[in-house]
């Protein structure tokens, strides 16, 4: 595929030396990438309304005007794939990434190896999003994103898959645990859960980022938090 990236950063310098940082991993690792540079949220701003299909954003955060972070929070509202990654002369700024799920934080001077090792993650997770769970319901076939799958659990004959929508099929859980992928873990014999929406695990609970809470299984506290901690 050919990775949409887009640069933003009020300093020109700079924005010149990511992007041909950008173009050199893009031609070491064998992608396409389409660069965009943009010298403030603004003007990012003023394209991604004609334009949504951005892939992959650096974004400076301290500019003037709209800060980074502001402008993540825009992007955020209607593109839950996008992959942001901040690039910052400080360090205080890193808690703000937590709500639009920000990739990674790069510090300024820039990194090249650093760099490029974020933007291998980012076109991993890119290629990760594009994997779907193909359901056959009475009357049509449903293509869901693996992405946006919460939990998938089974009642009586019925495995339920809760996405933005949920989807109902008489299947047993078993058919359909070998099209997920390595963001899900099964804790006992009738959920899996997707680690990336865990919030918080109890003994008893599993707290997920949408509110709903899950009821854990014994003996499964240790081994879902190993999983937590080595898959994500």
């Amino acid at each position: 595929m050919t990775y949409r990236i887009a640069l933003c950063d009020d300093e020109q310098t700079s924005l010149d030396f990511i992007a041909a940082l950008v173009r050199s991993w893009a031609e070491q690792a064998g992608q396409q990438a389409e660069i965009s540079a943009f010298e403030s949220a603004e003007a990012f701003l003023f394209h991604y309304a004609e334009r949504r299909d951005f892939d992959i954003l650096l974004l400076d955060i301290e500019m003037g005007g709209l800060d980074g972070v502001s402008l993540a929070r825009r992007v955020r509202r209607d593109n839950e794939t996008v992959q942001i990654v901040f690039i910052t002369g400080y360090s205080d700024y890193i808690s703000d990434g937590y709500e639009v799920a920000a990739l990674h934080y790069l510090m300024k001077p820039v990194d090249r190896d650093k760099l490029f090792a974020v933007l291998d993650r980012a076109a991993l997770k890119l290629r990760k999003n594009e994997r779907v769970l193909t359901l056959s319901l009475p009357e049509e076939t449903v293509r869901v994103p693996l992405y946006e799958v919460r939990y998938l659990d089974v009642h009586q004959n019925y495995v339920t898959v809760h996405g933005k929508e949920d989807h109902t099929v008489k299947k047993p859980l078993r058919e359909l645990e070998p099209m997920l992928d390595d963001r899900f873990f099964r804790i006992g014999r009738s959920c899996i859960l997707n680690l990336l929406f865990i919030q918080r695990v109890t003994k008893t609970d599993v707290y997920l980022t949408d509110g709903s809470v899950l009821p854990l299984p014994r003996g499964m506290y240790e081994p879902l938090n190993r999983a937590i901690i080595d898959r994500i």
